[in-house]
């Protein structure tokens, strides 16, 4: 496994997400269901050893309660796998999402990417600023979710994030509500892949990309081969898995990752070197 450096912090170039693990499938609200039902918390525990069996020492979860009391079962298991928290509109607001970060142990925080989206949408992103703050005045290292690469932009030219979560897709508007609406028509529209991989070669700090598989719609392989091409060198990605459809998911795409990573440096492709070094 490869590691890379994250506001201070060593973070596997694999991250295990979180969304399965809260029922959220991206497909239908049935599939939705077979996750809740499936994940209980012996076997999100159980998917989190395996992780770390694997190298993986970075989980992106949600900052809600179901997470935390998770995590913290697991931890005092022995578990050692670090935590990124998503703050989640559902069960407060931004500052609400960042107490829970920090009552919950996390190491790092992101603000998330539907409410960002929402924010932008409405011209209402003046209490951003204050929320990175206060996840650095925490002692983590602040990040920035976004669908949308106009907002990763706008975070790009007036914040100083320490990480952006790039979503491949803009999948849904939000303009109205910041919040998923499962069961909600979702598009995956490979121009909206390739404008935020335009913005995240402006990037100076490190992405972490996300739904590189189209929530189950992308064939891995495909997937995975152009995430590796575009990769910068202290870039990550986040990855859900689901152990019920394929026991092996979670180190066939380790493997597949790994595989194309070797690939694309021996073919020289990439990022261009004087915007990787950035």
């Amino acid at each position: 496994m490869d590691y890379v450096e994250i506001g201070g912090l060593r973070v596997s170039r694999f991250i295990i997400g979180g969304n399965p693990f809260s029922g959220f499938s991206h497909q239908t609200i049935e599939k939705n269901r077979e996750m809740l039902r499936y994940f209980t918390t012996a076997r999100i525990k159980e998917t989190l050893r395996d992780a770390e069996r694997l190298g993986v020492n970075t989980h992106l979860g949600r900052a809600d309660h179901h997470i935390m009391r998770v995590l913290l079962e697991y931890w005092d298991e022995g578990g050692n796998i670090q935590w990124f928290a998503q703050t989640c509109p559902e069960v407060g607001d931004m500052r609400r999402g960042i107490q829970n970060a920090v009552d919950g142990g996390a190491k790092a925080c992101y603000l998330h990417g539907g409410m960002m989206d929402f924010l932008f949408a409405n011209d209402a992103l003046d209490e951003v600023p204050d929320a990175i703050a206060r996840i650095r005045d925490a002692g983590m290292p602040a990040g920035i979710a976004a669908h949308e690469p106009d907002v990763i932009a706008w975070a790009r030219d007036h914040l100083d994030p320490d990480f952006f979560m790039c979503c491949h897709y803009n999948i849904e508007r939000r303009d109205r509500h910041a919040e998923h609406r499962p069961g909600s028509p979702e598009r995956y529209d490979a121009e909206d892949r390739d404008r935020m991989m335009a913005v995240i070669r402006t990037l100076e700090k490190p992405a972490i990309h996300y739904k590189v598989l189209a929530a189950g719609r992308n064939h891995p392989e495909d997937a995975f081969t152009y995430l590796a091409r575009h990769m910068r060198p202290n870039d990550a990605v986040c990855v859900g898995i689901f152990p019920k459809d394929n026991p092996k998911m979670l180190q066939e795409d380790i493997a597949l990752l790994e595989k194309h990573l070797r690939d694309a440096t021996a073919l020289g492709s990439g990022i261009r070197p004087e915007i990787a070094a950035k």
